[in-house]
Formats: structure tokens, C-alpha cells, sequence
């Protein structure tokens, strides 16, 4: 699907953006072209990747000339560009809805007037029954995708999200914390035990990214199923795999979060075509059964601290931290 075309990725220099922009070079992308607003970050990834494909736009989403110049030829988006931690989204709103919502306005009516063929915008379990500003905003970013892809009525570009939990080993993610204060002999610092989170690697999010690109029709959202675990079994799989005897410290939940996340309601569920591997919730569905209950982090698979460990043995950045440490990986 992505073979001898030309990519956009908004956001790209992020956690997201270098993993798909490798992922669509290795499978003969024409170009890749990276927009954001951070040149240094760009620097780096253009000596990383040493890849004449690969093309850099500084520029910013809530720029609408400058989202149009970046869309002008582009066959795909994919949108990854987002303001998504918590506690900055709670203490700056008005931040958070130029990105996150006007922001994605433009990359739309960009891809819109530029002649795009398809758009696959990145969305969070956070959007799910919102508590906080990010979510709030990510919610509002999905209903924009499914008002166009209605009005546009089947007509290009199409519009579909995929919408996953926390990526480990991604910016803001918990997990470089942990490994940080582990390996500094720092107590781990956790808001609540028994929190639960939904748990991905970062090539499983690209994968849900391939399969809406793949299978997509307009307004889809895409959910991967995932297993969770609680944020002390990450902390405490941390812990045993950097061979730390540090303490687990509960410092309390912030401001703006929720004890479990949902990634799918049961209105949503009622509807959906349910995959091996995720769900895809459909715009227009008739209502199939009403007495599921929402998939949340509670009731999904739950991972324990050997199934936490198993999996962050599996993302490269734990293993090569363990590397560098001279420690069993």
C-alpha cells in the first residue's frame, strides 16, 4: 500500500514517527516527508536514517499554509502530531485545542485541497469517556475525521483513525521513568498501584496504522486489542530486570487521570466488527448487541510482572539500556 508513494507524517520526528518512517522505507516508499517544528530532532533523524527519501518541513499543524505546502503532493497522511501529555494539556487548554483539534482541522482541509488520497489520524484510549483535557481534545480530533468522511460521502481523501493505549518506551511514557530512577538508585515513583494501563509496543502501533491503511473505509476507527498491566507490575518488572533494590513510592494520581482506561465503549462494541487482533468501529452500523460492557484496562488481559518484564524485553530501548548496563537481556 505504501510502496511508490509519497508519505507525509506530521509529528515525525517523535517516538511514532521515526518507528513508521523506517517501517515505509523498508517497504519502497517514494518519499517520506517529516513535518515538525523541531530542528534539531530533524538533524538527528536525518543523519540516523542517511536516507535520500527522506525529506524534512519545518513547520507547525496549526499553520495552515504551512500544513498545505507540507500535504502538496502527498498521497498519504499519517497525523501523529499532538500535544499528549496530561498534566501540560490540564495546565494549558487553550495549548492543547490549537494542537490537538485546530490543528487537526488544517491537516484535514489540507489533505482535502491537496488531493490526498488517505488520512489515518492517531488517537488515544484517552478519548474514550474523557477526564482530561488531552482526551477531551483527541475525542474531538476523531469526531472531526467522522464529520468529513460523512460530508465527503465516499470522495477522496479517506479518513480513518486508529486509537491504542500508552506505547512503550514512547515519550511520556512511564516506562523510561522507571528505567531512569532504577538505574539512578532513585525510588520508583508510581500515582497508584493498582492502576491499570493498556500496554503496546511501538511496531504494534505501526501495524494498526498499516491495517487502517489497508482496510480503512471513511470514519473507521481501528482499536488493537492489548493486554494491561498495573503501574506497580511495570514499576516492579522494571525493578527486577535492572537488578535494583530501589523502593516503590506511591506519590498519588494527577491531576487529569483515571484509575482504568477504556478503549472501547459497550455502544461502541454493540457495532463493531471484532478482529483476532483489534476491533473496527464503524460509522454507520446498525447496532448488533447492547449487553457487552466497555473493554477497559481492568477487564482486558492482565499482564503480571513476569508478562510485564517478557514484553519490555521485547522493546529495543530496554534492551539496549540493559546492554549498556552489561545486564541479562
Amino acid at each position: 500500500m505504501v510502496s511508490g508513494r509519497r508519505i507525509l507524517i506530521t509529528g515525525g520526528t517523535g517516538s511514532f514517527g521515526r518507528t513508521a518512517a523506517r517501517r515505509f522505507l523498508d517497504l519502497d516508499a517514494a518519499e517520506v516527508r517529516i513535518l515538525s517544528r523541531d530542528e534539531a530532532k530533524q538533524e538527528v533523524m536525518r543523519r540516523t536514517f542517511a536516507d535520500p527519501r527522506l525529506t524534512f518541513l519545518i513547520g507547525d499543524i496549526r499553520d495552515r499554509r504551512s500544513m498545505e505546502e507540507a500535504a502538496s503532493g502527498a498521497e498519504i497522511i499519517f497525523h501523529a502530531a499532538a500535544l499528549k501529555q496530561v498534566p501540560a494539556c490540564e495546565d494549558n487548554p487553550d495549548q492543547a485545542i490549537m494542537t490537538n483539534v485546530l490543528g487537526s482541522q488544517n491537516v484535514i482541509d489540507a489533505a482535502v485541497s491537496q488531493g490526498v488520497a488517505r488520512v489515518v489520524c492517531l488517537s488515544t484510549d484517552k478519548a474514550v469517556q474523557p477526564v482530561n483535557v488531552m482526551g477531551m481534545t483527541k475525542a474531538l480530533m476523531e469526531r472531526l475525521v467522522r464529520a468529513r468522511a460523512r460530508r465527503l460521502d465516499g470522495g477522496s481523501p479517506i479518513l480513518s483513525c486508529v486509537r491504542y493505549g500508552n506505547v512503550l518506551y514512547s515519550r511520556g511514557s512511564v516506562v523510561p521513568l522507571f528505567v531512569e530512577q532504577a538505574t539512578a538508585g532513585a525510588a520508583l515513583t508510581v500515582t497508584q498501584p493498582d492502576m491499570t494501563r493498556f500496554l503496546i509496543r511501538l511496531d504494534e502501533a505501526v501495524r494498526l496504522v498499516e491495517q487502517a491503511l489497508t482496510d480503512g473505509e471513511p470514519g473507521d476507527i481501528f482499536v488493537l486489542r492489548s493486554p494491561a498491566a498495573t503501574v506497580a507490575d511495570i514499576a516492579e518488572g522494571v525493578r527486577r530486570l535492572f537488578r535494583s533494590d530501589a523502593e516503590i513510592r506511591t506519590v498519588g494520581i494527577r491531576p487529569g487521570e483515571k484509575v482504568h482506561e477504556v478503549l472501547v465503549t459497550r455502544e461502541e462494541l454493540a457495532s463493531a466488527e471484532s478482529r483476532a487482533d483489534s476491533f473496527r468501529l464503524r460509522t454507520r452500523a446498525a447496532p448488533a448487541n447492547d449487553l457487552l460492557a466497555d473493554y477497559t484496562s481492568q477487564n482486558t488481559e492482565r499482564l503480571d510482572v513476569d508478562g510485564v518484564m517478557s514484553l519490555l524485553l521485547q522493546v529495543p530501548q530496554v534492551r539496549g539500556r540493559l546492554k549498556q548496563l552489561g545486564l541479562p537481556h
